[in-house]
This record gives C-alpha cells, sequence and structure tokens, in this order.
C-alpha cells in the first residue's frame, strides 16, 4: 500500500510518501518539505504565535493535499519536540485538526527515540549486535542503546541544533565566549546521561542519523548524496573536532559554501557538531557509521508491523 508520513519537526514539517508492505523495504515515491523552524517561532512564553500557527496550518493544508495527489492510502501525521514543548500545544493541535482534518500525534522524547532506534536496527541487522544510536534534531538530541529491536535505555534531550542556536549563539559569527558556553552546557547535559547506558555494556555499533550528523560526514569526506543510499557513510571524532573550530570562526553566508551544507541548516550546523562532538566524546565513541533511515522510516516500519500482526490473527 501507499503510506505517507507527516512529521511536523523543530526545523521541517516534511511529508515522505513510499509504497511498502510487511516484510520488504519501504520505497521512497515522493518527498514534500517545507522549512518553518518552529523551535525559533516560540515566543517568551514558550508558545507558538499567530504568525507561526498560521504558517503551520498553511503547511499541513499543502502537505495533506500533496499526499492525496500522489494516492496515500494512509497518512500517519505526528508532531516532535517544537509542538510538544510549546506552552499553547493543545490549542494548536485542536485548530490544526479544525482547520485541516489532520490530527497530529505527539511524539514522546523516548518514543522518538525507541522509533528512530527501529529503523536504524532495521537497517544494519542483528548482526551489528549491540547499537548505540545518537540523532540530533532541531530541538532535541536522542540517544538509545539496545541489543533488540526495542532499545534498553534511550532518552531524549534538550540539545537539538535549532534550539540552542537560537538560545546560545546569536551572533553571526558567534562570540567565542558563546560557544565556550555552549560547549559546556552540552556536555554536562550529556554527562548526566551517561552512566544509564554504561550498565549494559559496550556497544558494538554506533549509528548516528538526521541531516546535521550527514552533514558534518559530509563535511569530513563522506559521499555525496547523490551517490544513494547504500554508499558507507562514517564520520570520524579526529574529523569533527578539527571542524569545529572553523565552523565557529565562519559566518552562516561562508558555511553554506560547504559541501553538502544546506542554506535553511548553515547557521545551526556549529550547534549540531558542538552536540555531535560531545555526545561521541563523553560516550567514547571515535566513529559513527551514518543511517538514512530515521524517525519517519521507524514511524512506517511499526505501522507495517502493526499491519502484519492483525492480518495475522485474521489468517490464524
Amino acid at each position: 500500500m501507499r503510506l505517507g508520513v507527516l512529521d511536523v519537526g523543530s526545523n521541517t514539517v516534511h511529508l515522505l510518501v513510499v509504497d511498502a508492505h510487511r516484510g520488504a523495504r519501504p520505497l521512497s515515491a515522493h518527498s514534500h518539505k517545507a522549512e518553518l523552524r518552529l523551535a525559533q517561532l516560540l515566543d517568551e512564553d514558550g508558545a507558538i504565535g499567530p504568525e507561526g500557527v498560521e504558517k503551520l496550518v498553511s503547511v499541513i493544508q499543502e502537505a495533506r493535499q500533496a499526499a492525496e495527489d500522489k494516492g496515500v492510502e494512509d497518512l500517519l501525521p505526528f508532531a516532535t519536540s517544537a509542538v510538544r514543548e510549546a506552552s499553547n500545544a493543545d490549542d494548536v493541535l485542536a485548530r490544526v485538526k479544525a482547520e485541516t482534518g489532520v490530527e497530529l500525534k505527539v511524539l514522546t522524547g523516548a518514543e522518538e527515540a525507541r522509533l528512530t532506534f527501529l529503523a536504524a536496527r532495521r537497517w544494519f541487522g542483528w548482526s551489528v549486535g549491540k547499537l548505540l544510536v545518537l540523532d540530533i534534531g532541531g530541538g532535541s538530541l536522542e540517544i538509545a542503546f539496545g541489543i533488540d529491536e526495542e532499545p534498553d535505555a534511550a532518552v531524549s534531550l534538550p540539545l537539538g541544533a535549532g534550539r540552542l542556536t537560537a538560545g546560545w549563539l546569536p551572533g553571526d559569527p558567534p562570540d567565542p565566549d558563546a560557544v565556550r558556553a555552549l560547549r559546556r552546557h552540552v556536555r554536562a547535559q550529556i554527562a548526566r546521561t551517561v552512566g544509564e547506558f554504561r550498565r549494559f555494556g559496550a556497544p558494538d555499533h554506533v549509528v548516528a542519523t538526521s541531516k546535521t550528523f550527514k552533514q558534518l560526514a559530509r563535511l569530513a569526506g563522506a559521499a555525496r548524496s547523490t551517490e544513494g543510499l547504500y554508499v558507507q557513510r562514517e564520520l570520524k571524532r579526529e574529523s569533527l573536532e578539527a571542524w569545529v573550530p572553523r565552523l565557529a570562526g565562519m559566518t552562516t553566508e561562508q558555511r553554506t559554501e560547504l559541501p553538502g551544507v544546506s542554506e535553511g541548516r548553515a547557521n545551526q550546523l556549529l550547534a549540531g557538531a558542538l552536540v555531535a562532538e560531545g555526545a561521541m566524546d563523553l560516550f567514547g565513541v571515535e566513529t559513527v557509521d551514518v543511517c538514512p533511515w530515521a524517525l519517519r522510516e521507524g514511524v512506517i516500519l511499526r505501522r507495517l508491523d502493526h499491519m502484519g500482526s492483525a492480518q495475522s490473527l485474521q489468517s490464524l
């Protein structure tokens, strides 16, 4: 069947349309994106302002129409940290449903981490053993660890690249003292969680997902996205540590000229790099493999699993 996943994230609203059935890998059929930056549209009270709500409603209407145009049979709409943490989240969700007919499911941070972990596990398979997954979004950092498809530990920290850029790095280029302060903050937040994961032992394989890690890997020499999903891409901590001070000294415009860096993400790349560097250092990780699947694919896989379970029961 043709499924659609509507991901209302902190940076973008992304509709992914796939052709899928249980037991087979989902095949991408269409992608529709709109940059909204909800995490940066919150007012002083933590609410999504009227302009942000109007934009959100408009973008979701466009995405719903695109899904219908592409023949989507089942639309799976969800929202992550920007909506989850907005002080007026209930009002926003009610208005979206009233004006678009789309009922957004708000994922918890732990659900984000578990679904992303599921996608990474399915992509790399059982042979990689115990898996540690790192995912940097616009509003949060998700970390998950385990040997099965359901992680033994999963946490979400408010360390998204967009959130940190807006709150800690207002300058362009940023003030060096602000960069150091953010670095201390990031590492203190991550360090609080390390012990929770270490009790399960060392990972056999470490995986990173998200646009931030993909761009950082590209800077470090990984293959372009045009070379396909199945080309192995990795990011070494040594390379990342060399890039962080370079990114800190650049303006947003200068970063857009770097390989693989999009104009819409250039301003928050430094914050993302500080989070990636801190996570890899504190978890003792030298290299991460970049996984092309992440949260959206995890949502699709979970939906297909549920469909398969229902069909199995009916066939008994």
